[in-house]
């Protein structure tokens, strides 16, 4: 063709996202430090057992990104994986949410909670910004 400049092709960049599931097993306390213990009682039922009762938890990351020409890869899932147990799994599993983990100290601990936990952003991830979580 004439009268027109070859150019290098652009190389379209490719945002992946890539997810990773994992699970812990923690007690607590459905309990408001502003109620006393009877509203407390009426309002939370058995849940408001101060031994606490227990749940299956599930947590998804999903770490955001373009594809290292390199490696192929936005993340290597086993660093992920290794991130999620130093940042979630060791702190929460296991463990009585009410009196093991500072962060839920004046908290209501519900589904409201688990909700305001998961909306933290955590630089679990070197060089690689903030993860939701």
């Amino acid at each position: 063709m004439e009268g027109r400049e070859l150019q290098a092709p652009v190389k379209a960049s490719r945002m992946v996202m890539v997810t990773r599931v994992e699970s812990f097993s923690a007690a607590h306390q459905l309990h408001s430090n502003c109620l006393n213990a009877e509203e407390n009682k009426r309002i939370y039922g058995k849940c408001n057992n101060p031994n606490g009762h227990g749940h299956n938890y599930k947590v998804e990351v999903t770490v955001r990104g373009e594809v290292n020409p390199l490696t192929g890869m936005v993340i290597n899932i086993t660093e992920l994986k290794e991130h999620m147990q130093e940042a979630i799994i060791k702190p929460l599993d296991h463990k009585n949410l009410d009196k093991d983990v500072p962060y839920f100290t004046n908290v209501v601990r519900g589904t409201r909670a688990g909700t305001q936990m998961t909306s933290n952003r955590h630089p679990a991830l070197p060089g690689w910004g903030s993860v939701d979580f």
